[in-house]
């Protein structure tokens, strides 16, 4: 007997999980739920955002990929959970006008991956839900991109009239998704200038500010790997606002807890992530944070026939903490995964062996021409060695290659790649409409 299995959510994760399994057990066995009619790697979001990065170009379609891999993809998003029936639901695909294309569905399923990965957290600032924009989707990034080119064109025309004009961009949160931005904006900003914006100055009307709760950005990552971020953003006149607590935010300004006021035309949210406000109806075991509670084996807590993997899962790790929700943990839990799946697919027995973490560090883009970070010991035989320059950007882009690779595999990766580095010499360097 054939075993049916769903995996919600085609994210970095639950994209490569799908790959693997459909190339190994064929459609009829494997299915992909997605809301998204195609892909985009999401720590790519913010070149999306800055227009150094052409969605439409990127993305990969999951109709393409299921195709080619052998899975079938399901478009729409999970509303509903009935673990006893071992079914799902997927709501309707509706249109702009609201016409419903494609009715609501029921998936019955014998092994279910949820993979949902997260969204903003707001932590219940006043206006910030409201007058904030978050990358948790090509959508967000790509509204973004449209803003500024938006705000961009006014500030020209001001200045073609002989007036003051300032474009101010606030990102709030010096995390990784902060601190990358920030640095594409201002690389964007600069090729701007030279494709019909030529009456701004870049690092003067163009004001992008950096504000972090805590005493640096990058907070998590060692202080060697922040202190060079921080110096490379102040070289490119980006301001950084550091232990600066965001207590308001109004169509016009940001407020912080001590009365300091920050204007901005456009302000985004990068300063936490949280899980999905759906999970909390499945009946599934959630932890305060929304997170599914999931064994170290990636089974839901109480079930043996549902996993879940990636940002939305709290995976415990051996000193009482959880895995975090970085693109490296998704692809080890999918990895893990594969091999669970596979031997419940095949009715072997189940291998006892948990899944573990393994931390290979962390890289940071500073745009097109270098990046920073830090490569764990159990790459090179220390506790941590810091990277930064061609080499960082370099190994940075692999990461997305590697991605790629699990999906498309190796040769087309490699006409991918090469056409992307053609392309960006016979068009303009970022996208202008």
């Amino acid at each position: 007997m054939q075993t049916r299995i769903v995996i919600v959510g085609g994210g970095a994760g639950g994209l490569e999980l799908a790959c693997k399994l459909g190339r190994r057990l064929g459609a009829a066995q494997v299915t992909l739920v997605d809301q998204q009619l195609f892909h985009i790697w999401k720590p790519s979001l913010h070149e999306v955002a800055a227009g150094t990065l052409d969605i439409h170009q990127e993305g990969l379609s999951y109709e393409m990929l299921a195709h080619d891999n052998r899975f079938t993809f399901c478009f729409g998003a999970m509303t509903g959970l009935d673990a006893s029936a071992k079914t799902l639901t997927v709501a309707p695909v509706k249109d702009e006008n609201g016409e419903e294309l494609v009715p609501e569905r029921t998936l019955p399923f014998d092994q279910l991956v949820i993979a949902v990965g997260s969204t903003a957290n707001h932590f219940n600032v006043p206006g910030a839900a409201e007058h904030t924009l978050s990358l948790n989707r090509p959508a967000d990034a790509e509204h973004f991109r449209l803003r500024m080119l938006k705000l961009l064109t006014a500030a020209e025309l001001r200045k073609s009239a002989g007036a003051e004009a300032q474009v101010r961009v606030v990102i709030i949160g010096g995390g990784a998704t902060g601190v990358e931005l920030a640095a594409e904006l201002r690389e964007a900003s600069v090729v701007h200038s030279r494709y019909g914006f030529r009456r701004l100055d870049p690092h003067h009307d163009v004001q992008i500010t950096l504000l972090e709760g805590a005493a640096r950005i990058l907070a998590p990552l060692p202080e060697k790997v922040s202190t060079a971020a921080a110096q490379l953003l102040r070289e490119r006149h980006v301001s950084i606002e550091t232990n600066c607590r965001v207590a308001r935010i109004t169509p016009e300004q940001v407020e912080d807890a001590t009365g300091r006021v920050f204007p901005a035309d456009i302000v985004v949210w990068a300063a936490g992530i949280k899980a999905p406000d759906f999970l909390g109806t499945l009946g599934l075991p959630t932890t305060r944070a929304g997170l599914v509670e999931v064994e170290p084996n990636l089974l839901v807590k109480g079930r043996s026939d549902i996993y879940a993997l990636g940002d939305c899962a709290a995976c415990p790790t051996a000193d009482g903490g959880f895995v975090p929700p970085r693109a490296q943990a998704a692809h080890q839990q999918a990895s893990y995964l594969v091999d669970a799946l596979m031997r419940r697919a095949r009715h072997q027995v189940a291998n006892t062996r948990p899944y573990i973490y393994k931390d290979h560090g962390s890289l940071v883009s500073l745009g097109t021409q270098t990046s920073v970070g830090n490569l764990m010991g159990n790459l090179f035989r220390s506790s941590s060695w810091y990277v930064q320059g061609m080499f960082a950007r370099l190994m940075y882009v692999s990461l997305h290659l590697m991605h790629h690779q699990a999906v498309l595999g190796t040769l087309r990766t490699g006409v991918l790649a090469v056409a992307r580095y053609l392309v960006k010499r016979a068009t303009p360097l970022v996208k202008l409409h």
